[in-house]
């Protein structure tokens, strides 16, 4: 069965799952369908009820969730925990803030009157990733809840157990049934299910090939779709960085969730004059974390999320190595069972080598050392991704300077990319388009209608 939950800890099957029927999936967009016709019309007040009684949740039941995702993709723990409040933060943030979101919007015509208003669209189909398995829902499903949408969501297949807790946790909020719907169902269904007249829009967080299904069959039936295909975000180290602050932020930017984050600092470009410094204590740093037990708190290293994710980043460890890179630190699997990656920094990378366009999906780091900001503008925007970057600098204007030229989605100064509830979260070329979180995220899957009052007399 494809739908399992497999321990990458100990590369052990927990529990299997069945896909749903034909029939059960068709019985459940129906639901759905026919729930949008009342929920749309309900008030932000009643649907920001719910959104707080399901933050309130989370929260209460916050360790037994993280738990959850620890089991299934081997998060650390407390990262899990965050997780899981961030989750909270962002049902929040659109239970306070919608109405005023949503507001009507006065113009100003040259003859008459004119707003437009913000209405719903009926049920979005969210495809969600197995890396932030409660924040990627949250991000997705909070403003179109509020919005008046309904939602289905078809969730990773090695995270089913969250899948079904967080359908579970809007149960016992009050949510009627079919406002939020969870979907065991296969991938290429998912595709399949785009061409549903009754499904309005599609938004996906995953691989580019997942992303190019769902768009070319959002394109093919004339549906809005939001896609977020991950990154190879430049980690840009500038000769008037303070290194040792600076090395401590690379270090979260490439192991954070294990180095399983879309938003990772992946290529650290450095100016030469420093380069040197970085590279040896980031290498410094890198060989003393704490590999181990997800569910111990003094890991500072967990597994990858699977088998499969460990065998495919040492495959491309090795032709890496085969293309001409050199090993600075790790390139081999940990001496443990489980889905163990140890920590690599990888050197000697040119734009011939396969993965200097590839994304490494694990605690990797690829190392270049660059002349000074203008080559270290041009290499960082030689990807076919444009998530995130970020710049570390004293000088701020210098950065913001930098930032303005990085075609990316997000650009964080001193800081690694990261996300949080009042910030737009998206990004361009292969990364994918459209934006979740902040005000952006909730305009997405709306009807801007517009509404023009003109007087008899006013001409044609």
């Amino acid at each position: 069965m494809s739908i399992q939950t497999v321990n990458p800890f100990t590369n052990t099957l927990v529990q299997s799952f069945d896909e749903i029927s034909d029939t059960d999936l068709d019985n459940l967009v129906a639901q759905s369908d026919k729930e949008f016709q009342s929920w749309k019309k309900t008030s932000y007040e009643h649907r920001g009820e719910l959104l707080y009684k399901v933050a309130h949740l989370l929260r209460e039941k916050k360790s037994e969730l993280a738990k959850i995702i620890t089991l299934e993709m081997g998060k650390l723990i407390a990262q899990a925990e965050g997780e899981i409040e961030l989750s909270a933060k962002i049902f929040e943030y659109y239970a306070k803030h919608a109405v005023s979101f949503m507001a009507d919007k006065y113009l100003n015509p040259e003859f008459g009157k004119a707003y437009y208003k913000h209405s719903p669209l009926g049920t979005i189909l969210g495809v969600e990733p197995w890396n932030f398995p409660f924040y990627q829902v949250a991000r997705f499903a909070a403003p179109n809840i509020m919005i008046g949408n309904t939602v289905v969501i078809k969730h990773a297949s090695l995270v089913p157990q969250c899948g079904i807790a967080i359908e579970k946790i809007f149960a016992q909020a009050g949510a009627p049934k079919g406002v939020y719907t969870n979907l065991l169902i296969s991938g290429k269904r998912a595709s399949q299910l785009v061409a549903d007249v009754r499904i309005k829009g599609v938004s996906l967080t995953g691989s580019e090939a997942a992303g190019s299904s769902i768009a070319e069959q959002a394109g093919k039936y004339i549906k809005k779709s939001v896609l977020e295909l991950g990154g190879s975000d430049a980690f840009i180290i500038l000769e008037d960085a303070d290194i040792d602050k600076t090395v401590d932020w690379a270090i979260v930017g490439r192991i954070n969730n294990n180095g399983e984050c879309c938003v990772a600092s992946k290529r650290f470009i450095a100016v030469e004059s420093i380069a040197a410094e970085f590279l040896e204590k980031f290498k410094q740093k890198m060989s003393d974390l704490v590999i181990g037990d997800p569910m111990d708190s003094k890991t500072q290293l967990g597994p990858l999320s699977s088998e499969d994710a460990a065998v495919n980043i040492i495959d491309q460890i090795k032709r890496a190595v085969d293309s001409g890179a050199k090993i600075e630190l790790g390139g081999t699997r940990s001496d443990r069972i489980g889905a163990f990656v140890e920590p690599t920094i990888l050197t000697n990378i040119d734009s011939h080598n396969p993965i200097f366009h590839e994304e490494i999906f694990g605690p990797v780091a690829s190392f270049y050392v660059v002349k000074d900001e203008q080559e270290a503008i041009k290499l960082a925007n030689d990807s076919p991704y444009g998530l995130g970057c970020s710049i570390f600098s004293s000088n701020i204007e210098r950065a913001k300077s930098i930032a303005e030229d990085i075609d990316v989605g997000m650009v964080f100064i001193n800081h690694p990319t990261w996300t949080q509830e009042d910030l737009p979260f998206g990004g361009t070329k292969n990364s994918g388009y459209g934006r979740e979180l902040s005000e952006l995220g909730i305009q997405e899957f709306v009807n801007r209608k517009l509404i023009r009052i003109s007087d008899l007399s006013d001409p044609f």
